[in-house]
């Protein structure tokens, strides 16, 4: 029996010919799958037919069908237990709380020695989501930038997580709407970005700057940290500056924690 996507299963109190069935049974597959998924703790670490049939109040061809349809799109294993896709998310989530957990101390500290704002942020759909804020804790004017926050293409946090991004599929996605001179020239400026290991935002704000430092968990890009000031305090043109040396053995430290905590 061939396995169907979870999508394409269809609730049978769906009218033949109804063609809003279709629309309507996709998001019931999708309720179910969850419902299904919701059945394994740590007393069910695998699942059977009748085990869903029983206690979703399904026959056990329509259990049958979902079962195999998760495991063939990675929700389960072959034996009906969690499988890889729930371990890759399980992962990211993992090291995401790890990031939160160690981050604002070193946040803290970058700030107090700049005396500037800094920033961490996560990767988004459409660019960096501003995910922690430390502000600077001197000084009669705060630059700042609320959680939650996503930046555009050409922030600096932006620009640090799309260059070191492994999956290829996230720049061509949010820079899908730039003209082919536009694009030439982000990734020219992608590519100083790696060779760097720093980027600077180009948002056309006179007199602000910001300035940005990956920070890996493994071999892979896990969020951007990044410093705001004004263009005084932070100058692309000196990118040797105490500021940036000290943003990049911030985002440095905090990249070695997550490696040793593992």
């Amino acid at each position: 029996m061939t396995a169907e996507p979870v999508l394409d299963l269809i609730d049978a109190d769906d009218a033949p010919g109804d063609p809003r069935g279709a629309d309507r049974g996709s998001i019931q597959s999708i309720s179910r799958a969850a419902d299904v998924l919701a059945l394994l703790d740590q007393d069910t670490r695998v699942l059977t037919p009748a085990i869903v049939a029983a206690r979703l109040g399904l026959n056990r061809t329509t259990a049958h069908r979902y079962l195999q349809s998760m495991q063939s799109s990675g929700f389960l294993s072959a034996t009906y237990g969690p499988g890889p896709l729930l371990d890759q998310l399980s992962a990211l989530v993992s090291e995401r709380q790890q990031i939160l957990a160690l981050a604002p101390g070193i946040m803290r500290q970058l700030s107090d020695l700049t005396n500037l704002t800094s920033v961490l942020s996560f990767p988004g759909r459409s660019g960096a989501v501003v995910t922690l804020v430390e502000e600077a804790s001197r000084g009669t004017i705060v630059l700042t930038v609320r959680v939650g926050t996503v930046l555009e293409l050409k922030a600096a946090q932006s620009r640090v997580l799309v260059a070191f991004q492994s999956d290829p599929t996230l720049g061509s996605r949010i820079h899908a709407g730039m003209t082919p001179s536009e694009l030439r020239a982000e990734q020219a400026e992608l590519a100083k970005v790696r060779r760097d290991r720093i980027a600077w935002a180009d948002l056309d704000r006179v007199g602000l700057a910001s300035v940005a430092a990956p920070v890996f968990g493994g071999r892979d890009v896990q969020a951007a940290m990044a410093l705001l000031g004004t263009s005084a305090m932070l100058s692309p043109t000196d990118p040797t500056a105490e500021r940036v040396r000290q943003l990049q053995d911030a985002a440095e430290k905090l990249s070695a924690l997550l490696v040793t905590e593992r």
